[in-house]
């Protein structure tokens, strides 16, 4: 009996790898399935990103000459670009937010005229590749667009400092296309808080909220993605129309300051706003983002220890990387940021904003444009419906445009605003 016992154990064990191959194989039959449901999902409604660094990378890389490289081909093996044709159009993606950031650390003056030069670059890339790519400057021109298989390119600026405090200069990006203004990036602005640096105003001051009231009344979105909490809080106080967030996180799942705070994700209900879940390690991975503030403290040890000796300092930070790998960032990371701004902003109130092109990398499994039917997959096995996937990924962004666009046409009648920012 023993004998046979053993006999029928061995057997079994011996059908364990076999039934895990076939598990395995049975998931990813699963997964491919419901990733063709999603792009079937995509050709009905735009999948609409908030935030893509394609045009900086273009400048920064390749003399921005947008030929510099084949966009009709995938440039996977061949650059470091996250984003090309190709993977696009496996990603679904209807409807694109290109950047047209420039560094905080240029003056004011400077900034202004390189962020011209980005628009620019957008009409250039859209203009060289015009069967795939089309200007949108409404809701309506991205639901066209999409209908006709292209993907509608629309225009985001990142950073206040490029309208050098002028409401004129404002106005005109708004004329060139701009239809969002981030209100700062790494640094605070004269008139707006950052989330990464010293406070100066508390929030916005008062030719702050001067901005974000023209911004209202010439339909450009208010953009609070590397704004600090209080100039989050300011705005919503001024607004008339919802803002975004075109590319951040929640910061109840990881304690960067980039994040969106859960008092803020629930304003959004009143808002109206959007909150566009971003795919940057060091956002979304509390992991990766401990390892960044220990490195960064490594760091300024060694300043402090080899004044005047910079090679020290870099082949002494090298040795600490390589003894403290850097962690990674998952797809379960996005996914749990995505669920996490949904239970507490509610279904209307979410989006995507990659950042793809503007890191150096991305989490394992969201590596390229490609990613977002992998992302989607995942919610629906989650749970999610139909209908929450076309709200995630482009109807609520229709929306807010749409009342964005609402709040301008009321007010077309008011005087521009001739507010100017004291100066000393």
């Amino acid at each position: 009996m023993m004998r046979k016992l053993l006999m029928v154990a061995v057997a079994a064990t011996a059908l364990l790898p076999a039934v895990a191959a076939q598990a395995q194989t049975a998931a990813a039959g699963d997964n491919a399935a419901t990733e063709a449901h999603v792009r079937q999902i995509l050709r009905r409604t735009p999948l609409i990103d908030g935030h893509n660094d394609l045009p900086w990378a273009f400048r920064q890389g390749f003399g921005n000459d947008v030929h510099g490289v084949d966009l009709t081909t995938d440039l996977s093996m061949s650059t470091r670009l996250h984003t090309d044709i190709p993977r696009l159009r496996e990603g679904g993606v209807g409807a694109q937010f290109w950047s047209v950031y420039v560094s905080a650390n240029m003056s004011q003056l400077e900034a202004a005229k390189a962020t011209f030069e980005q628009v620019d670059t957008v009409k250039r890339i859209v203009s060289g590749y015009p069967q795939t790519f089309e200007i949108a400057t409404t809701a309506d021109d991205i639901v066209r667009i999409h209908r006709q298989g292209k993907i509608a390119s629309l225009i985001g600026m990142e950073g206040g400092y490029s309208i050098d405090d002028s409401l004129g200069l404002l106005r005109e990006f708004r004329r060139a296309g701009a239809l969002y203004m981030t209100l700062t990036h790494s640094k605070s602005t004269n008139w707006a808080d950052a989330g990464t640096d010293a406070p100066k105003w508390g929030g916005l001051n008062a030719f702050g909220e001067e901005v974000v009231k023209e911004m209202n009344r010439i339909g450009m979105m208010v953009d609070l993605s590397h704004t600090s909490a209080e100039t989050m809080r300011d705005a919503l106080r001024v607004t008339e129309a919802p803002v975004i967030f075109s590319h951040s996180s929640a910061l109840g799942v990881t304690a960067h300051p980039r994040n969106v705070p859960d008092d803020v994700l629930a304003a959004m209900k009143d808002n109206g706003g959007i909150v566009m879940v971003t795919f940057v390690p060091g956002f979304i991975s509390e992991q990766v983002r401990a390892w960044g503030a220990n490195r960064a403290a490594e760091q300024a040890r060694l300043n402090s220890l080899h004044p005047g000796d910079p090679d020290r300092v870099k082949r002494e930070l090298e040795q600490w990387v390589a003894a403290n790998p850097t962690p990674r960032a998952t797809i379960d990371d996005v996914v749990a940021h995505i669920q996490y701004v949904r239970d507490k902003a509610g279904i209307d109130h979410i989006g995507l904003g990659g950042d793809f092109d503007g890191v150096d990398s991305l989490p394992v499994g969201v590596e390229a444009v490609d990613a977002y039917p992998r992302i989607m997959a995942r919610l629906i096995q989650n749970g999610w419906t139909d209908s929450d996937i076309r709200k995630l990924s482009g109807e609520n962004m229709l929306r807010v445009m749409r009342q964005v666009e609402a709040v301008a046409a009321r007010k077309q009648n008011e005087r521009p605003n001739l507010s100017r920012l004291p100066r000393e």
